[in-house]
């Protein structure tokens, strides 16, 4: 007999907003929080703006996370920020919080550029490489990918499994998804899933934009991620995080747990048609939401709302849309889409997780957020999009999307609890 899984502890740092309150209300508002870039001198970058958190307070979490207190790499901040509210806010004790599973999303490994080119200024870069490497207390020249793992699992002396998944722009909503099966199949009985990632530096800003799929509208940043809008010209990089404690219903009803909603199913699947580009006709994104459908056990009539991907990229979001009336047949021209990135950017590994929270969200408040900057309508993503400002909603399940480069695409399925 398979668990039921739900949510007890969210926790969320964006750019429009460093809590779970905060973020649902620059959500449900339609508040942008994109801007010029601020963490590091973006001048010399043909695009210089991005979803920038603002109000981290690195202080706190130094003395909440002492072994972290020489890290460097925003990503790992942002991750403990976020985690650590979702901890608090579900109430674990210390014992369950020793025997749980934690899955962390991460994409990209950080680069510091500054140290690489104080090593390429001297006359002789390989001895200091080589001292660097020898000294006691050693800098990293990049952030491991699993390190977030390492310090979040030592914390709170996780031995439940500890897992990194590096999958690009799905690799929040895949920790999330493996987490959901562990549980449900009685491998654990308590999770702490997530992600974090920040791409505000410059070798990731400037590598993406090489890619040409940035939004080049520096003049004016609030307006510049328009997804599903005809005059779209590419989403906006940013940085953020959000972890979910889930639980089998059963524990949680035991220690009298407060409930956000269900987690009903995950599906995935691997298209690989291009490294950048999705194929065109969504058929791999389909399937993601197909298996995940299945995994429910629900049919497609009964999905009343999807959190999209919605990049604001001109390819992406066409594929998106011919992909959700493939997976949702008629049912897709009847309920309500929402697309984040366009207040929060494009958080790549983070994003997935983010938009899982806001899919909790929708449904624990009974409203869906908008897509804002949607004013002139592209005939080829007829759906609804919802541009008119927050929705109430009283429908039974959250269908929310992630695809990544690659060709890798995750969606999970939210229910509400009652």
């Amino acid at each position: 007999m398979r668990n039921r899984v739900v949510i007890t502890g969210m926790g969320v740092c964006t750019g429009i907003g460093g809590s779970i309150a905060a973020f649902w209300e620059g959500l449900t508002a339609g508040r942008s929080g994109i801007c010029l870039v601020s963490v590091f001198d973006a001048s010399a970058l043909p695009i210089r703006i991005a979803g920038e958190v603002k109000d981290l307070n690195l202080s706190k979490l130094k003395c909440a996370f002492p072994a972290a207190a020489g890290e460097r790499d925003r990503k790992i901040w942002l991750g403990l920020e976020a985690a650590g509210q979702a901890v608090r806010d579900a109430g674990l004790e210390e014992e369950m919080l020793s025997d749980a599973l934690l899955v962390v999303g991460v994409s990209l490994e950080t680069f510091f550029l500054g140290d690489v080119s104080a090593l390429a200024r001297t006359g002789s870069a390989t001895r200091t490489l080589q001292g660097i490497l020898q000294a006691p207390q050693a800098p990293w020249l990049q952030t491991p990918l699993d390190r977030l793992t390492q310090i979040l699992g030592d914390h709170y002396r996780q031995a439940g499994g500890r897992y990194t998944n590096c999958s690009a722009c799905a690799a929040g909503t895949q920790a999330i998804g493996e987490g959901f099966r562990m549980l449900r199949d009685g491998m654990v009985k308590v999770a702490v899933v997530g992600a974090s990632d920040s791409v505000l530096n410059p070798l990731a800003m400037g590598g993406f934009s090489l890619l040409q799929i940035l939004s080049k509208e520096n003049h004016t940043p609030e307006r510049a991620c328009r997804p599903f809008d005809a005059t779209r010209q590419g989403t906006v990089l940013g940085e953020g995080a959000a972890f979910l404690v889930m639980e089998t219903l059963e524990g949680a009803l035991q220690r009298g747990a407060r409930i956000y909603s269900e987690v009903l199913g995950y599906g995935s699947s691997l298209d690989a048609y291009r490294v950048t580009d999705p194929e065109p006709d969504g058929k791999g994104a389909a399937l993601s939401m197909a298996k995940a459908i299945t995994d429910a056990g629900l049919r497609p009539e009964q999905i009343d709302c999807v959190n999209a991907h919605g990049t604001g990229t001109p390819k992406n979001d066409i594929a998106e849309n011919r992909a959700i009336k493939q997976a949702l047949g008629r049912r897709a021209f009847e309920i309500p889409i929402t697309a984040n990135k366009s207040m929060t950017g494009h958080l790549i590994a983070a994003s997935g997780a983010v938009e899982a929270t806001a899919s909790v969200l929708t449904l624990f408040e009974n409203t869906v957020p908008p897509t804002i900057n949607l004013a002139h309508r592209d005939p080829d993503c007829d759906l609804d999009y919802v541009s008119e400002g927050s929705r109430p909603f009283k429908g039974q399940t959250v269908l929310s999307n992630s695809f990544g480069f690659g060709g890798q695409n995750a969606t999970l399925i939210f229910g509400r609890y009652e």
